[in-house]
């Protein structure tokens, strides 16, 4: 019999589960997701998210659902495929919910996180609220197993990214590492970056505006108010700063849509065989020479290009006039 998942007594956030007994692994599920949105809602009120919010998260549950999909009908007959959907769906909802920046001490650069960091966090705290569950319900058909927390650890650092200076882009280490992972961290990972081959170019480039303006604070706010065009006008160094950090976003657009092209294949070589010339050509159908070609031609990355025709590039009036 698989064991539960119990590890030592730790205190629980003021965000606790509801009293009401759980019917099913299902109910469980959803209570833990009903939490994990709580704090990112206060992960996006309190850092100032505009990229890694809601519309992120469904995002991610859309793309991984679609993935799985496909790949369904060729799991492992001994697999239970509706028990690792849910963990899935759990992984897409909670997978960014711990937002951790690295302090600011310059001021006109763009915030950071260290890799991994925001990941753990967001790990610790989900297995903080599922063992407050498990030992908050007495029904064991609504207990999370041992398994199942060790395919959410390993969802969620699946989706841990790093930087590949030759590449100029970043990928996920996970897909690439000797160590099997779970079906369920490769579709993740897969998911979280797959906006360009499975929505395409708009989409890509819409994720690129958000992230800068969410790395960005001082750009944002700036332009929130109306300031920006007289504050560059009057600061001519903070206005090639602010060139230079577009003209980044811009080359990174280019670079990271090509490194997504070549590395897609090979991470698509551990999901089931019978699955991949249908991802390939219907699910990551943006993902092609062509639209690589296009995106080259459309992104401004030349040194030349004034700060007006980024701006309008990357639509930020537009974007903060949603946010």
């Amino acid at each position: 019999m698989p064991s539960r998942y119990s590890p030592p007594q730790s205190r629980l956030s003021t965000t606790t589960v509801a009293s009401e007994e759980l019917q099913s692994f299902a109910d469980a599920i959803a209570q833990i997701k009903a939490i994990a949105f709580e704090i990112f809602e206060h992960e996006i009120a309190e850092k100032q998210l505009c990229y890694h919010t809601h519309e992120h998260i469904t995002g991610v549950q859309r793309r991984a659902s679609q993935i799985f999909r496909v790949i369904r009908p060729y799991l492992e007959a001994t697999e239970d495929s509706d028990r690792l959907e849910l963990l899935l769906d759990l992984g897409a909802v909670a997978h960014d919910m711990m937002q951790i920046f690295v302090p600011q001490r310059e001021p006109h650069t763009p915030r950071r996180r260290e890799a991994g960091v925001s990941e753990i966090a967001t790990i610790e705290k989900l297995l903080e609220l599922i063992h407050a569950l498990n030992q908050h319900h007495s029904n064991q058909s609504a207990q999370f197993l041992d398994s199942d927390l060790q395919i959410i650890r390993d969802a969620i650092a699946a989706t841990i990214c790093d930087y590949d200076p030759l590449e100029q882009a970043i990928f996920q280490p996970a897909l690439y590492q000797r160590q099997p992972i779970s079906i369920v961290a490769r579709v993740l990972a897969l998911a979280d970056i797959g906006a360009l081959g499975m929505e395409g170019i708009e989409a890509y480039n819409t994720e690129g505006s958000l992230l800068f303006l969410e790395e960005n604070l001082d750009v944002r706010s700036l332009i929130a108010q109306n300031k920006l065009a007289s504050y560059l006008e009057n600061h001519a160094a903070v206005q090639e700063n602010v060139r230079q950090r577009l003209l980044k976003r811009a080359r990174f657009q280019v670079s990271f849509a090509k490194s997504r092209l070549k590395r897609l294949p090979q991470e698509l070589e551990r999901l089931p065989l019978e699955a991949n010339s249908v991802l390939l050509q219907q699910v990551f159908q943006y993902l092609t020479p062509a639209t690589i070609k296009e995106i080259e031609s459309s992104t401004p990355i030349s040194e030349e290009t004034s700060l007006e025709a980024l701006i309008n590039f990357f639509r930020l009036n537009q974007f903060i006039s949603e946010i």
